[in-house]
């Protein structure tokens, strides 16, 4: 009898003990139970859709053909490295990033300083900052086109009015790329500008009045201070615009719609159009695990970068 009332005691104990666990949980279980939530929407948003995505890369799924999916294993990533198309979207996207993003930077970067200027009326210039921001990818897209359009766009208008022959912009591959370049280079700039604005706040304002009283100019100021103290900042809104730019569609798509031919379309307008149009499931669907990949390795390498710049300070 003894021996049973004092089983009964132990499991009313470890009941009450498991119950004070969970009311006054200790730091890991604390963890446990804040990180779980967010681990569940993770899996949900993401892990998920990525795996479906990458489980039908290796399908045969199209849904103009009327027959099932099957198991294709890898070809139609041998597919893609047959696909003319697939590399000159693929080079087109690199391009683009190559020369969007240290663009956006630079232009950014300027406007950013001008916005932190200290002059009484500095609302208007931060305001002009979130505009193009504001506006929609796609409607810059249409913007664009009608200033580089052959016959009403303000861009040859200029040049007749100084005596400079009309350009058809568009029929170009080249002026064609120039252009979206322009396009994405202006709307990303802003972008950049806030995010570098956001930084040249929580510099101190007496480093600068200690280089003042030292002698220093405006020049060696930002080198020595301004710049230095931007990196972690300026590599955070390399890693969103460089992804950003990867993924580069609605600018294009608005502009020349991929053309003359393929010369300005992008990976991501590539995808698309096999997804939407040609309604290939299967062959998208690999495509965008490529661009899944590039996007990951340019966020491992800018986050290599930022280890590197934290462990040698």
């Amino acid at each position: 009898m003894t021996s049973t009332f004092k089983n009964a005691a132990d499991r009313v104990d470890a009941r009450r003990a498991r119950l004070s666990r969970w009311l006054d949980p200790d730091e890991t279980t604390l963890a446990v139970l804040l990180l779980t939530p967010a681990a569940i929407l993770l899996s949900v948003m993401i892990v998920y859709p990525v795996g479906r995505l990458i489980y039908t890369s290796f399908l045969d799924l199209s849904l103009t053909s009327g027959l099932p999916a099957r198991f294709a294993g890898l070809a139609n990533f041998q597919q893609m490295l047959e696909d003319p198309v697939f590399w000159q979207a693929t080079w087109n996207t690199i391009l683009i990033t190559l020369i969007t993003v240290p663009g956006a930077l630079l232009v950014g970067l300027g406007l950013a300083l001008l916005a932190n200027l200290p002059f009484q009326m500095r609302w208007p210039v931060r305001l002009s900052l979130l505009i193009p921001w504001a506006l929609p990818l796609a409607f810059a897209g249409l913007i664009f086109a009608w200033f580089f359009h052959s016959e009403y766009g303000v861009v040859n208008d200029v040049l007749s009015r100084i005596g400079l022959p009309r350009v058809i912009w568009f029929n170009s591959p080249r002026l064609a790329f120039a252009a979206i370049c322009l396009a994405i280079i202006w709307k990303a700039s802003s972008f950049m500008a806030m995010i570098i604005l956001a930084g040249l706040q929580t510099i101190p304002r007496s480093l600068y009045e200690a280089a003042d009283v030292d002698g220093a100019g405006r020049v060696r100021q930002f080198f020595e201070i301004t710049l230095p103290l931007l990196k972690p900042t300026i590599v955070v809104a390399l890693i969103f615009r460089t992804i950003t730019a990867l993924q580069t569609f609605d600018i294009p798509y608005m502009m020349t719609g991929g053309g003359p031919g393929t010369a300005t379309a992008t990976l991501a307008m590539y995808i698309h159009q096999n997804t939407v149009s040609f309604l290939d499931l299967g062959y998208g669907s690999a495509l965008a695990v490529v661009m899944f990949g590039l996007s990951m390795c340019v966020t491992a390498l800018y986050l290599r970068m930022i280890r590197g710049s934290g462990s040698a300070s």
